[in-house]
């Protein structure tokens, strides 16, 4: 299971060095800076002194210079928000989202139970199914700038706002230390503290959960497991946000071509339909449709024109 911390625009050296040390005390070694201010910064002094022998999470640490290029492979991205935005995806404490998580992927193993046949069978899947299914979960710690925090289009991508409650007088918080709280409650959510290397003593209902982010519940007239919102019976996985972005994309261009969209005055409709798809908790196949569906809208349009 992925778990990934991404700093964005990261501007004092230290920080990285408080991060890379707050992540190997909690256990994570995955860490992703994109355009920091110093492109040398993971061989700075001042990052390897703050590191304090945290040194193999900065040397397998990568930088990036887009966004789209660190959430690869990241199926669920959580922002991090002082407070909480007028627009954009739900804001809530870490620990009462990673609860959430948990006890919704919880109810979701005891309706499997009750309902097996809502399991696909392993000789069901496609070899690209069962390899999505195997890799395809990823959680995605987001971190704005220490100045201006993070910009409103990267949180909108974001399933979820986690703010930290702090003192309402008092909310400044560093970098390195509002990473360490998250990797603690993360951390405990996920079963304890295990070794780096091995990262083994996951609760295996929770990663389940992450690859199907489901909730479903009992149909009242039959019994049988349905959906309600932005749940799932299926298991095979979920589009990363690389497949989500080339989507959203793809219905930008196609929205515009039957003019929906106004290129020129978009205003919100595309975060509001990136917030849409997040709670829809999209599988690649869904992906695959919907692609299909603005392929088919442009081409309408353009028999239209002709």
């Amino acid at each position: 299971m992925k778990t990934r911390f991404i700093l964005i625009n990261t501007s004092h050296a230290g920080n990285v060095g408080a991060a890379a040390r707050a992540m190997k005390t909690m256990g994570f070694a995955d860490m992703v800076l994109v355009a920091p201010r110093w492109a040398n910064v993971l061989r700075r002094e001042e990052t390897i002194q703050r590191a304090s022998g945290a040194l193999d999470v900065l040397n397998n640490a990568r930088i990036v210079e887009t966004l789209d290029e660190a959430l690869d492979g990241m199926t669920h991205l959580c922002a991090t928000a002082m407070t909480p935005r007028d627009f954009g995806p739900p804001t809530r404490g870490p620990r009462e989202h990673f609860e959430l998580l948990l006890k919704d992927e919880q109810f979701r193993q005891q309706i499997l139970r009750l309902e097996p046949d809502l399991t696909p069978k392993t000789d069901e899947l496609t070899n690209s199914e069962a390899e999505t299914t195997v890799s395809a979960s990823g959680m995605g710690f987001l971190f704005g700038s220490e100045r201006f925090g993070m910009a409103n289009d990267d949180v909108y991508r974001c399933n979820v706002a986690l703010s930290i409650p702090t003192n309402p007088k008092f909310g400044s918080l560093n970098l390195g230390a509002a990473i360490q709280l998250i990797a603690y409650e993360w951390r405990m959510t996920l079963g304890g503290f295990v070794d780096s290397e091995t990262d083994t003593s996951v609760r295996p209902e929770l990663v389940e959960g992450l690859k199907a982010s489901t909730m479903p519940v009992l149909s009242p007239s039959k019994g049988s497991a349905r959906t309600e919102g932005t749940g799932r019976t299926d298991i095979r996985g979920l589009a990363d946000a690389a497949q989500v972005t080339g989507m959203l994309q793809h219905w930008e261009k196609s929205l515009a071509d039957i003019g929906f969209l106004d290129p020129a005055a978009p205003k919100k409709l595309m975060p509001r339909l990136n917030q849409l798809f997040n709670r829809a908790a999209l599988s690649p196949e869904e992906i695959h449709i919907l692609r299909g569906i603005a392929k088919s809208m442009s081409e309408a349009a353009k028999q239209g024109l002709k």
